[in-house]
């Protein structure tokens, strides 16, 4: 099983990002996804998540702001992030869980500059 994360970079407060993650090797339609994240220093920590019948949840510091969405006919979710603040700059984890299986994908840095 393979995910692979795209969509990161620098943005200044305010703008945008959507991150990407597509999966490989595994069935993605049954899957829960999420994204989580960990910045410099910090404990990783749930960002949103979404089942596998698309319902989603949001942590509080993102909710309003950030949009979680999945493609099953292209195995992918996309975390939508909008009105990005310095707070948000974190590496972006990307995960697949089905019952005890979990996967992760490598990260992707966002770095939003104030």
């Amino acid at each position: 099983a393979q995910l692979v994360e795209s969509g990161g970079g620098l943005v200044q407060a305010g703008g945008s990002l959507r991150l990407s993650c597509t999966a490989s090797g595994i069935f993605f339609s049954i899957h829960a996804m999420g994204w989580y994240r960990q910045a410099p220093g910090k404990q990783r920590e749930l960002v949103a998540t979404i089942t596998s019948s698309s319902d989603t949840m949001y942590a509080d510091s993102v909710k309003g702001r950030f949009t979680l969405s999945r493609d099953n006919a292209k195995n992918t979710v996309y975390l939508q992030m909008n009105s990005l603040k310095p707070e948000d700059t974190a590496v972006y984890y990307c995960n697949a869980e089905a019952g005890p299986l979990k996967y992760w994908g490598q990260g992707s840095q966002v770095t939003v500059s104030g």
